[in-house]
């Protein structure tokens, strides 16, 4: 689970080195990567590397556990994504290590499910912007400064954090047409 076998398996593609061809100023964006912890038998890991090319203003996807199949994905910023480096050499296990080491320093005792990362771009630096599901609906917000290879925010959620339970109100639910019927 190494960067750099993932660019390498990127770069000797077929489906890469036409595109690249084709689009000599495309750059890379971004990088989604799922590590599927659980004790599955068929592991649901998934890595995929982002190209933009500025001349067309579209992004493409290479899926790399697909035989570096390329997605057309669409933008929902008018703004170019960000130019990623991808000179990087880490490897995802010393990643879920860092995590985990962290989890026990603030004592976090659920268990690492999943992760889920993004390689992005922001503020001038590189980071992996991370996701972690863990067991009894725990959530981790992880983001890892790539460079200097540490953790820079680390915060435990709960499933149930991220839900709002909003009591309703029973003048809310009326309609606004009846509201204004009320006032007549």
């Amino acid at each position: 689970m190494n960067f750099q076998f993932y660019l390498e398996k990127l770069f000797d593609s077929e489906s890469f080195q036409s595109f690249i061809k084709e689009n000599k100023k495309a750059y890379p964006c971004s990088g989604f990567f799922v590590i599927d912890l659980s004790d599955s038998k068929k592991p649901d890991n998934k890595q995929h590397i982002d190209y933009y090319i500025p001349l067309t203003k579209k992004l493409f996807s290479f899926k790399l556990e697909d035989s570096c199949s390329i997605i057309p994905v669409e933008l929902a910023d008018t703004e170019a994504p960000k130019k990623v480096a991808l000179n990087y050499s880490f490897d995802f296990n010393d990643i879920k290590q860092m995590i985990q080491d962290e989890m026990d320093k603030k004592e976090v005792k659920n268990k690492l499910q999943k992760l889920l990362f993004s390689l992005q771009n922001k503020d001038g630096k590189d980071y992996l912007v991370g996701t972690a599901f863990l067991s009894n609906f725990g959530l981790l917000k992880v983001n890892i400064d790539i460079a200097d290879m540490k953790i820079v925010l680390f915060e435990k959620k709960s499933f149930m954090d991220m839900m709002r339970v909003v009591k309703k109100d029973e003048k809310s639910e009326e309609s606004p047409s009846e509201k204004l019927e009320e006032k007549k």
